[in-house]
């Protein structure tokens, strides 16, 4: 099921924000940071670190991870240089909306199912036309006249946790579901894993082009996916290790070209060294870590000192 910014503890629920939140999407744990209004992809090649980061983001502070603080919480994500663990918790719920990898879908109506908290700008029909839905809505369709005599695919059931669905097909409703919600910032986990490759290409352009403005997060290792991003993050070791395209971190970088290409360590030895590393492992600390320091915090600083 999609889950919004909730609390991962105790909040002040009568903090109330005096504005709406907004602006860039700060990770002060990895150093990641997405831009506001674009599509900022994240590839990180350990699952448990990526589903971490993926709840930070969203405001669900996680426990006994690497940066937690003395009472071992991870210090919450910035969005506009506001802190998500001190805003009032509908404010956060409304600002951030984290997509799950395994979403569930409950039984009931298509209808039912996106019938969810929204900002009313994006349209049912256009949300499933972006998360590539036509078969699913032609399935329901079918079973509905067959089962109801009505060929509507918006009254159609679905079964409890979609059964009737397959992995691919569920993947996509969870997906309308959440570009219906429309939320300030949408964060995605591996929204793609379980459909073919055609069909992911036109979910990413479709995805681009509804939330165009919006900021928008994708966990991911899909080449189809990354190249369609306007920032590519690469995570190594918890920190944000490398940023820029993904035609740029495939050149430069060979531990970003070892996670999406699955490139193993022999085939990495016969290409000839493109850069020097200074380090062991990603060997991006030193010298791109630094310069994404720079550059990144300088924006949260900033936001920061504007929001006080």
């Amino acid at each position: 099921m999609a889950t919004a910014a909730s609390d991962g503890g105790e909040r002040a629920e009568a903090q109330e924000a005096t504005a709406p939140l907004g602006g860039d999407l700060y990770d002060p744990v990895s150093g990641m940071l997405a831009p506001s209004g674009v599509l900022t992809a994240v590839v990180c090649g350990d699952p448990d670190a990526a589903g971490r980061l993926a709840d930070r983001l969203g405001g669900h502070p996680a426990h006994g991870g690497p940066g937690d603080g003395d009472d071992g919480a991870a210090p919450s994500a910035l969005l506009g240089g506001v802190a998500l663990d001190e805003v009032a918790l509908a404010s956060a719920r409304t600002a951030v909306l984290v997509q799950d990898k395994d979403p569930v879908l409950l039984s009931g109506t298509l209808a039912e199912l996106l019938d969810v908290p929204r900002s009313g700008e994006v349209a049912a029909e256009k949300a499933l036309e972006a998360a590539q839905c036509g078969d699913v809505l032609e399935a329901l369709a079918q079973a509905s006249a067959a089962d109801e005599g009505d060929a509507d695919p918006m009254r159609a059931r679905i079964t409890e946790r979609g059964r009737s669905l397959s992995g691919g097909q569920r993947q996509r409703l969870a997906l309308a579901r959440s570009l219906v919600t429309d939320p300030e910032v949408l964060v995605l986990d591996e929204p793609t894993s379980a459909v073919d490759s055609h069909t992911e290409a036109r979910i990413a352009d479709g995805v681009r082009r509804l939330r165009t403005g919006r900021t928008t997060i994708v966990f991911t290792s899909s080449p189809l996916v990354l190249d369609r991003a306007d920032r590519v993050v690469f995570v190594a070791e918890g920190e944000a290790a490398g940023v820029g395209t993904h035609r740029e971190l495939l050149g430069t970088d060979p531990a970003y070209r070892a996670v999406v290409t699955r490139e193993t360590d022999g085939e990495a030895a016969v290409r000839r060294p493109e850069r020097s590393t200074g380090s062991a492992g990603h060997g991006l600390k030193g010298t791109v870590r630094e310069d994404i320091a720079r550059e990144d915090i300088g924006r949260i600083e900033e936001q920061i000192e504007e929001s006080a």
